[in-house]
């Protein structure tokens, strides 16, 4: 970079998000993605249920359904250390090998 184009005191970060989102926005028109495939990471397309990760990461508005299932959570007893390590034997942890618990 020049001394001319250099950003000054504070402006760096400012810079490096207008140089991404101009790529983003060539990219975008020299590789256009049809709108079916578009969707929240956060989602999976087959079920469409909303996660408690859009809700609070991207903002989302909590559907009635959410809202339900939360409350059904918060209402319900707390589990005992027998059935906590129970599920954690039972789950079968990043390799999905339940044989060899976390």
């Amino acid at each position: 970079m020049s001394n001319s184009t250099t950003p000054k005191d504070g402006d760096f970060a400012h810079w490096v998000e207008e140089k991404s989102e101009a790529l983003k926005f060539e990219l975008g028109e020299k590789f256009p993605v049809p709108p079916t495939t578009l969707h929240s990471p956060s989602v999976h397309v087959e079920t469409g249920q909303q996660k408690l990760e859009e809700v609070l990461l991207e903002h989302e508005e909590p559907t009635p359904e959410f809202l339900e299932e939360l409350a059904a959570l918060e209402e319900a007893p707390p589990l005992s250390e027998e059935e906590l390590a129970r599920q954690a034997l039972a789950a079968g942890g990043a390799d999905n090998d339940s044989a060899t618990p976390e």
